[in-house]
């Protein structure tokens, strides 16, 4: 198989209270799964077998809904899993904190930014930050499984830190409460990894 799941870098109870075991057991086990496996199957047989998932996104054709919305589906929830830590919150440093007070003004505002980008998706969706080409970094949002390496989504850049807001990413736990799960996502982010993912990207 071209893809495979990943393993989680943290116990399923490990961001409890922000997320809980329940949750984390089916969004990873089945949700991500299932993504990989239909992922699998819309690459096999094809010369896409051979590629990065960053290189398929980049190049996709947004007419193939299967290849997007699995495709969309597997690299999202990868950078997902990553951005959170049960040692993470805090602020960001370096490099990184440079350029979200640059673009934003201040760590504050970037979070006002991000936290609406999520709030406001209608339905199901992600919020992202992005880093371009020189540094620059870029809060937007994207529907169902697109993200911004895919061609006409409205945001560029790459994609450092992603926030899922599907209902299925936080119902069990928050309900219709939605601005709960966001301010309890600022608990686990995993600065450093979201650093790592923009010094790579500048």
């Amino acid at each position: 198989m071209a893809f495979s799941l990943p393993t989680l870098p943290y116990s399923n109870d490990a961001l409890e209270p922000h997320i809980d075991k329940n949750t984390m057991e089916i969004h990873h086990g089945k949700h991500h799964n299932g993504y990989t496996t239909n992922l699998n199957a819309s690459v096999a047989n094809s010369d896409l077998e051979d590629k990065s998932i960053e290189e398929i996104l980049k190049n996709i054709d947004m007419n193939n809904a299967a290849l997007r919305n699995n495709g969309g589906g597997y690299f999202n929830h990868c950078l997902f899993w990553e951005s959170m830590s049960p040692n993470g919150g805090g602020l960001p440093t370096g490099k990184l904190l440079d350029a979200i007070s640059s673009c934003f003004g201040s760590f504050d505002s970037f979070k006002a930014s991000f936290s609406k980008a999520a709030a406001t998706r209608f339905g199901s969706g992600w919020a992202w930050l992005c880093v371009h080409p020189g540094g620059k970094v870029e809060v937007c949002s994207s529907p169902n499984q697109d993200n911004p390496l895919m061609p006409g989504i409205g945001c560029g850049g790459y994609p450092i830190l992603g926030l899922d807001v599907w209902e299925h990413a936080y119902y069990l736990n928050y309900q219709n409460r939605r601005p709960d799960y966001i301010s309890g996502f600022f608990n686990i982010i995993n600065w450093d990894n979201v650093s790592r993912l923009y010094n790579l990207n500048l």
